[in-house]
């Protein structure tokens, strides 16, 4: 190239390179000519991570708030002093692991301090892991309500009670009490054996008869079992056999579709999806049951299941209001304990599945361990059966009632060690309604789920000595019973479980009666012992057995 010796300006020289260009023409069109469309996309991603990392915050009375409506809440702020990973991986956090959670994982989360975090997705997640915690979010209902992942809302349905919060939910509640009272609970004691008595033949003829002795895996069994046991006591028999067997087979899938972690979105062929279709073919199955209980009920029919006693509360509680509006005097006897409006058939349906929604897995993980945990232990379930035949005067064939399972300790104390030894939920999702002071230096921002844990207070060696053994005497001559703040498997405050007194003595009809009539044997395997987390805890090898008829 020929050397400019004039004292012309090289930029007016034609033959001079223009790489010293400074107008802002020429940056603008060196920058767009520099870009392209692999650094737009580079530039983008790196945008979207540091804001998904990071986020603008305020500060109040020297304590960390976040208001969701002002502010983007994200993970770093979120985090603030507790416990939890440094950074998260950009937009999915730890997703891919919790697909597929592992119980040694939850207890180095337990076990890391009484709060911790993750976030998954654009959802940040506080674990409560102490007692303490955990009851202080139990008992915060003006600052959480329960939640579930997003796609429950379309499973459940949006007006479903289970999501009223306040009065409203109090309200709806004290008209489901009276559906779990001692005398209710015998109403549907017989529909509950007759189902017993069906599976526990079909227990021996897969044993026997399809598998020639050899041990089969019985959760998907018992998973099916306490599904029949649960239509039978919700709708009786306006459900046909088939009809049950259908749910049972695939309730699995409305399991799977809500999980903890899931995307938030019903996608054509994935689990969301083929759960939102199981979930439509309970809710029509529940509000067929409704309509035939109308009609039975308002023919004067007697009450078999929850729902025969739920519907002619409603109707008779319409009769009493139609004689108040008539004018009739009407004397105060006559009318009802809880005024009752009369709900339609998909509400019935919706209602009577969040019963099932809230036991199926519970009551499945429960039964799976009882079998397991009794066949470990010959001696605990030879005193289980004698306990049974005792108080039937040596009739093992006489039909359940109250007063003989309130006769036996025994028995409810296995079932309540069963509990806390293997707790079918070990963790019970909420969300923060507003800023949640959890304690004096950590606020839960609005929007957050807030997790409080149930297995460390079941598991607390100062309260449960030698809390990983398998021990029913300490209900009955140890101090147990009096630990009712770590007693946390049914949850407390205003959204404990309405049907804990029914579930355990469902399970304790279930294992006293197979005590008496069924002999079984559990082959043990490598992974017996360990838990597997799917919605509940099952035994990893899913529990493989052998039955035999007892003589």
């Amino acid at each position: 190239m020929a050397i400019n010796g004039s004292y012309a300006s090289p930029v007016a020289d034609a033959e001079y390179p223009r790489a010293f260009e400074t107008g802002t023409g020429g940056l603008l069109a060196q920058l767009y000519n520099g870009l392209n469309g692999y650094s737009l996309v580079l530039t983008f991603v790196l945008l979207l991570v540091a804001y998904d990392q990071c986020s603008s915050s305020s500060k109040s009375d020297g304590k960390r708030i976040v208001d969701a409506d002002y502010l983007a809440v994200k993970y770093v702020w979120n985090k603030g002093s507790i416990v939890g990973p440094t950074w998260k991986m950009p937009f999915i956090g730890p997703f891919l692991s919790s697909v597929n959670p592992k119980m040694d994982e939850y207890k180095a989360k337990w076990a890391s301090g009484e709060l911790s975090c993750v976030s998954v997705f654009h959802k940040f997640v506080i674990i409560a892991s102490s007692r303490d915690m955990a009851r202080k979010v139990f008992n915060s209902p003006s600052f959480v309500k329960p939640c579930v992942v997003d796609v429950a809302y379309k499973l459940l349905r949006p007006s479903n009670w289970v999501f009223l919060d306040g009065r409203a939910h109090v309200d709806y509640r004290k008209g489901l009490n009276g559906l779990f009272t001692r005398q209710a609970l015998e109403t549907y004691l017989p529909g509950q054996e007759e189902v017993y008595e069906k599976y526990f033949a079909k227990f021996l003829d897969i044993s026997q008869i399809e598998n020639n002795g050899n041990p089969v895996p019985y959760m998907p069994i018992f998973r099916e079992l306490m599904c029949a046991v649960s239509c039978r006591t919700f709708v009786g028999h306006y459900m046909s056999d088939a009809a049950v067997k259908k749910i049972a087979d695939d309730y699995y899938k409305i399991t799977a579709a809500l999980e903890l972690v899931n995307f938030p979105i019903i996608i054509p062929f994935t689990r969301t999806w083929y759960g939102k279709k199981a979930a439509d073919m309970v809710l029509n199955e529940f509000s067929i049951c409704s309509a035939k209980s109308k009609a039975r009920m308002a023919a004067g029919g007697d009450i078999t299941c929850i729902m025969d006693g739920w519907i002619k509360s409603m109707l008779e509680s319409e009769k009493y209001r139609q004689k108040i509006a008539k004018g009739i005097a009407v004397d105060d006897s006559e009318k009802p304990a809880m005024l009752l409006r009369v709900f339609s058939d998909f509400e019935i349906a919706m209602t009577v599945f969040t019963f099932l929604f809230a036991s199926q897995d519970a009551t499945s993980s429960a039964s799976t361990w009882l079998f397991q945990i009794m066949a470990d232990r010959p001696e605990i379930l030879d005193r289980v059966r004698e306990e049974n035949l005792a108080v039937r005067d040596g009739d093992r064939d006489q039909k359940f009632s109250m007063d003989i399972l309130e006769r036996m300790p025994y028995t409810r104390a296995v079932v309540k060690e069963t509990l806390r030894y293997r707790p079918p939920v070990i963790m019970v999702p909420y969300v923060a309604k507003k800023s949640f002071p959890v304690t004096d230096s950590y606020t839960a921002p609005k929007g957050s789920m807030v997790i409080p844990s149930v297995w460390p207070a079941l598991h607390d060696p100062e309260v449960y000595p030698q809390p990983d053994s398998f021990d029913p005497e300490r209900w009955i001559s140890g101090d147990a019973e009096k630990a009712v703040k770590n007693w946390l498997v049914f949850g407390t405050g205003p959204h404990y479980c309405l049907g804990q007194t029914y579930a355990q003595l469902n399970l304790m009809a279930m294992i006293g009666k197979a005590s008496m009539h069924l002999d079984w044997e559990h082959h043990v395997t490598p992974l017996s012992e360990d838990i597997k987390v799917f919605a509940t805890i099952f035994p990893m090898d899913d529990c493989p057995l052998v039955f035999s008829k007892r003589d």
